[in-house]
């Protein structure tokens, strides 16, 4: 079968996640994927974890193999005359560019949308930034808690009673790039029609903005801000996360239509009709008395049997797995979710798959993520038509 993207052609000009999980998608839907690198080490990400046996090596983060699967490696310093060169080069070359800088970086060495459009009218670019290009935040630095506090999703997320908190790792970025794709493939559509490029400003903190849930619409409709959850306690119990006897389930319990299924599951019907908990209202008078009823039940019973007699009935409950429960789950085994990659230095890792599924042009793993400069010789000598002399006089001069 052909791949999705396997005609596109794009420049990878992006470090750490959100960017670099841009350009995974298109490369693993078969793009051609130049990941430009610095030659002072590289992407950020490689110096980030896991490593084997927690040993820090360039060539080993689980991190960075993730996320550059199917690309191709060069090193190119910007900052130099003969880097600028062949950067150029490389533009006219591409359907695609991708890049992370901050906002005028990019501007102030020449090489701007403005200029490169002079150079390739039908390139697409697109810049993925904390703020954006324009405003009075654009030139501020930004991180995953950054974004997710500025988004408002950390003035929703947690206990009433404690202090905000972030998801747990890089969500966020990696969202964004989930994001970044979709007007970067709707620039390319309009530029194959058209034969006209743009410039695509994706703010990872908008990103994050605009997919908060209905929470973010409360406010211009009703007024109230809005608050963390208290749904863990008072009427609407159970609902949330709590202890079992081999982990931890999560439960959408609470209210008048769910509380019948709630005593179902728990082979206690007498409850349904107990005075103390009758209403929503009775349960929140007497939530430490069914807090005992209802936690006690579940140190007696596994996640998956609970899991098991909670779908059969239609109640709303899901194991919170690990990541060692998701990678041998046979849901995700079936659908061949997990994806073991064989790296020349790192070794054999298991890792996440296609995050979609196209019946007529697959996701694929071709390569592994790329050695740092591994194909220099190639893009400088083959695709670019330059000698090795040329590359060797790239070499000395730093720009490679």
């Amino acid at each position: 079968m052909d791949l999705a993207l396997e005609d596109v052609k794009v420049i990878d000009l992006t470090y750490g996640v959100a960017g670099p999980h841009c350009t995974k998608l298109m490369a693993d839907y078969g793009a051609n994927v130049i990941k430009v690198e610095s030659p002072k080490g590289g992407d950020i990400a490689r110096r980030a974890g896991p490593f084997p046996d927690d040993v820090p090596h360039q060539e080993k983060s689980g991190l960075f193999l993730h996320l550059n699967t199917n690309k191709k490696s060069i090193t190119l310093d910007l900052e130099t005359a003969s880097g600028i060169e062949v950067l150029k080069e490389l533009v006219a070359w591409a359907d695609v560019l991708v890049e992370c800088y901050r906002p005028g970086y990019l501007e102030g060495l020449g090489t701007g949308y403005n200029n490169l459009e002079k150079i390739n009218p039908s390139l697409v670019m697109t810049s993925i930034t904390d703020f954006g290009q324009t405003g009075p935040y654009k030139d501020y630095k930004g991180s995953e808690i950054v974004a997710e506090a500025m988004g408002a999703i950390m003035y929703r997320h947690g206990q009433a009673d404690r202090e905000p908190v972030k998801y747990h790792g890089h969500v966020g970025h990696f969202f964004a790039g989930n994001t970044a794709l979709v007007p970067t493939i709707g620039a390319l559509i309009h530029s194959r029609l058209t034969g006209i490029g743009q410039h695509v400003d994706v703010s990872i903190q908008e990103a994050l903005l605009g997919a908060v849930d209905r929470s973010l619409l409360r406010y211009p409709y009703t007024g109230e801000v809005g608050s963390r959850d208290r749904s863990s306690s008072g009427a609407m119990y159970p609902n949330g996360a709590f202890p079992c006897k081999d982990g931890f389930i999560s439960i959408l319990g609470g209210g008048a239509r769910r509380w019948p299924r709630v005593c179902r599951v728990m082979d206690r019907a007498d409850l349904i009709t107990d005075a103390r908990f009758k209403t929503p209202e009775d349960r929140a008078k007497h939530v430490d008395e069914l807090a005992e009823i209802w936690r006690g039940w579940l140190l007696e019973n596994t996640m998956n049997d609970i899991f098991e007699k909670a779908m059969a009935i239609r109640l709303p409950v899901a194991p919170v797995y690990s990541t060692e429960d998701l990678v041998s789950n046979p849901h995700y085994k079936l659908r061949g979710f997990w994806v073991d990659v064989d790296h020349p230095v790192a070794g054999t890792f298991t890792y996440p798959g296609a995050p979609h599924q196209f019946s007529e042009s697959p996701w694929q793993i071709r390569t592994p993520a790329p050695l740092l400069g591994e194909h220099n010789e190639e893009v400088y000598c083959e695709l670019l038509g330059r000698s090795r002399q040329d590359l060797l006089a790239l070499r000395a001069q730093g720009a490679i």
